[in-house]
């Protein structure tokens, strides 16, 4: 049984959050717009969720950890989204974020865009994840559907999730337009919370789209580094980095400062209808870059299984 820790976090009213980032996003892009709407049907395009919302007790969890995959990996580290959802105590729970793939099912290294309606008593589970890795045929990227060739809910080293009871509800819609600042996307908008809240830890998660522009993605080779990474720069020249094209339809988990769970403060995998996807680093296209998304407070922090050994490498 992997340990879970529990945090609560502090949850500002929509109303309130909406206008502490916009006034933030402002100072970060020449457009910015964020109100409180009614959650779009995320069953439709350009979605295709398999649930419909993202509310209903929304809460979050980190799994495993960066630790597990650098220096060196630990491949024995495997995780099944259906025990997370128990573990957090959401069992049938909407889930999506960032994460990498099981190697014992999939047999290398890859980015997984988690999308799951976890399995309930009722219903058996609905796996709508992308899988992202280097194609062997021509080291691009290979996207698939990860319920086009696998039946399971596992992951594997490391995810960052966001969870809810996937019901339609009011959430935070942003729109950002040309990008005036260094910052990419989810680390502008987490700045920002930690700027505002600063003790009081903010958790957030949903789903956004690059509706226009470029950016910059990583996937992980297929094969493990057989020499320990020690360094952000033995990680970035072991990554392989992609310019892709929007739209992108990005799942993120952001937490304005980490309460004291050797958290990952943010992290963002993305997918497409066009065969691309990975882990989302900035935008490449400041001027013409157009962000869209739908985002909600959580109220809940779980930390299951946090490694013992650590370090900050290759969190970004």
């Amino acid at each position: 049984m992997a340990k879970v820790e529990r945090f609560a976090f502090h949850v500002p009213s929509l109303e309130e959050l909406a206008g502490v980032l916009q006034k933030g996003l402002k100072e970060n892009f020449a457009d910015a717009q964020v109100s409180v709407v009614d959650c779009p049907d995320l069953t439709q395009e350009p979605f295709n969720f398999p649930a419909k919302g993202i509310c209903g007790k929304p809460r979050i969890a980190d799994v495993g950890g960066v630790p597990y995959l650098i220096p060196v990996v630990q491949k024995e580290k495997v995780y099944d989204l259906n025990t997370v959802a128990k573990d957090i105590e959401l069992p049938g729970a909407f889930i999506l974020g960032a994460g990498a793939a099981s190697s014992k099912v999939v047999g290398v290294n890859a980015e997984l865009i988690p999308i799951v309606q976890t399995k309930s008593e009722k219903k058996p589970a609905v796996n709508g994840s992308y899988i992202a890795q280097i194609n062997p045929a021509d080291k691009g990227c290979l996207l698939e559907k990860y319920s086009s060739k696998y039946t399971d809910c596992e992951f594997g080293l490391l995810a960052n999730l966001y969870a809810s009871e996937g019901q339609p509800g009011k959430v935070i819609e942003v729109k950002a337009n040309g990008r005036t600042g260094e910052l990419n996307f989810v680390s502008c908008l987490r700045q920002i919370l930690e700027k505002h809240y600063g003790e009081k830890p903010v958790g957030m998660g949903g789903t956004f789209v690059i509706q226009k522009g470029k950016a910059k993605i990583h996937i992980m080779p297929p094969e493990f580094s057989a020499c320990p990474l020690n360094t952000d720069e033995e990680v970035n020249n072991w990554l392989k980095f992609f310019e892709m094209k929007a739209p992108l339809i990005c799942q993120t988990v952001l937490v304005s400062r980490d309460p004291g769970f050797d958290l990952r403060v943010e992290h963002t995998h993305c997918f497409s209808h066009h065969g691309e996807g990975g882990h989302y680093h900035q935008d490449t296209s400041p001027d013409s870059v157009q962000y869209l998304g739908y985002l909600l407070p959580a109220e809940l922090l779980f930390r299951i299984d946090r490694p013992r050994e650590t370090h900050l490498i290759g969190r970004d």
